[in-house]
This record gives structure tokens, sequence and C-alpha cells, in this order.
């Protein structure tokens, strides 16, 4: 279950697009997390990967959207997206270069 998961399967991905590296000087974050998990796993999986603290945790569940190649038809691949907001004076190193 989620409860067996380790930090590194907490997290899947950053996300970095134009719009999220924006929040990088208010400290925010925003990874993809897994769909099992909840608040309380992301904060814990994010202060241990970052040696940080974490304020404050908000997520997200994204549905996939119906999608057509031709005659077949599916949908993109659903996924759950964390917005975590550090606390003051913290920071991730590894997204400092980015801004």
């Amino acid at each position: 279950m989620a409860n067996d998961l380790t930090p590194f399967d907490v997290i899947i991905r950053p996300l970095i697009t134009e719009k999220t590296t924006l929040n990088f000087a208010n400290s925010t974050y925003t990874f993809e997390v897994d769909s099992r998990v909840n608040k309380y796993q992301i904060r814990d999986a994010i202060e241990k990967l970052y040696n940080v603290e974490v304020e404050n945790v908000r997520i997200m569940n994204y549905k996939g959207k119906p999608k057509r190649y031709g005659r077949s038809e599916g949908y993109s691949r659903s996924f759950k997206k964390a917005i975590v907001k550090l606390k003051e004076g913290f920071k991730i190193q590894e997204f400092e270069g980015l801004i």
C-alpha cells in the first residue's frame, strides 16, 4: 500500500514550467506525486529528500483527457500534482540554477 512507499516512490518528478519557475522566488515548488499518497506523506518525503522544512502542501488530481489518433481513441494519463511551500529561509538548491 501507500505506507510502504519510500520518499523516492512518493515524488515522481518535479514539474518545471515557466509558471512554476516564477514561484521559486517564493519558495514554492511543484511536483508530480504518486496518486495513492496524501499531504502528510508528501511533506515527509520532501523534508527527507531535500533537507528542508515544509510549511504547506496543496494537491490536485488531474483526470486523463480523451484523445484521438486517427481511428483509435484513448485517454491521456491521469496524475496527481503537489504544490509545496517551504518555510521562511529554506530553498531547494537543485532548482536555484533554473531561475
